[in-house]
């Protein structure tokens, strides 16, 4: 089964500095049918505008994902981390017991567009940690892992029991992906357009899947996207 989360259905706010839609519950946003998929739990697609950001705040018990569409997002932490990612890049930060960290646009002029994805961990209290890598060269055509419970194939290790990838696929290309059994899967398109199993994604659309033993995935134009095979 594939069910379609299309993008103007998704909670909504504008505060003039941000511009942020919300796949799932979030904040103020509260949809008792989206809560949360499996273990994902927040899909918020942000654009920031210059020198503006979220100041210091605290979080825990959370795998907490960024991953940089366009602009410069600066991170800074608790831990005394501190980060200008580009587009391409992805950042970790396990909350765990307990971090405090900000979020500001690296630019005082240009937006940035970020997407912010937060996955229940498996194990909670764990110590807080951060890692950030370069994803900007990915290879088209393939479903390219950053994120996974293994950390395996150069991907940032999460804790929990799923896997994050990032594919850009050219007009009348495509890719199949087979699911293990019990597994479960998420598409989150951020521009272009997608076909799932022949059901149409267009910016911002999500798509859950579910009992589904392969899915086919064919970009009716340029298409690049987020993928999360899910326990």
């Amino acid at each position: 089964m594939i069910t379609i989360r299309k993008s103007e259905d998704r909670g909504h706010a504008d505060y003039g500095w941000l511009d942020t839609r919300h796949t799932f519950s979030f904040a103020d946003y509260y949809d008792p049918g989206h809560t949360r998929f499996r273990s994902l739990r927040v899909i918020n697609e942000d654009r920031v505008s210059g020198g503006q950001g979220f100041g210091p705040h605290p979080h825990r018990d959370m795998e907490i994902l960024s991953y940089v569409v366009s602009g410069i997002l600066e991170h800074k932490d608790s831990m005394g981390n501190r980060a200008f990612m580009k587009a391409g890049e992805v950042q970790r930060i396990s909350a765990g017991s307990g971090i405090e960290h900000s979020e500001y646009n690296g630019s005082p002029v240009e937006p940035v567009h970020f997407l912010q994805i937060w996955i229940m961990p498996g194990k909670k209290g764990v110590t807080p940690d951060y890692a950030e890598r370069s994803f900007g060269a990915v290879e088209a055509g393939k479903l390219n892992l950053v994120a996974s419970g293994s950390g395996r194939d150069g991907s940032i290790a999460i804790h929990q029991d799923a896997e994050v990838s990032v594919a850009k696929l050219a007009a009348g290309s495509g890719l199949e992906y087979p699911f293990s059994p019990g597994r479960h899967g998420w598409v989150q398109l951020i521009a272009g357009e997608l076909a799932v199993n022949g059901l149409e994604l267009h910016p911002g659309d999500g798509a859950a899947i579910s009992g589904e033993e392969m899915v086919r995935l064919a970009a009716r134009q340029d298409a690049h996207f987020l993928f999360f095979d899910l326990n």
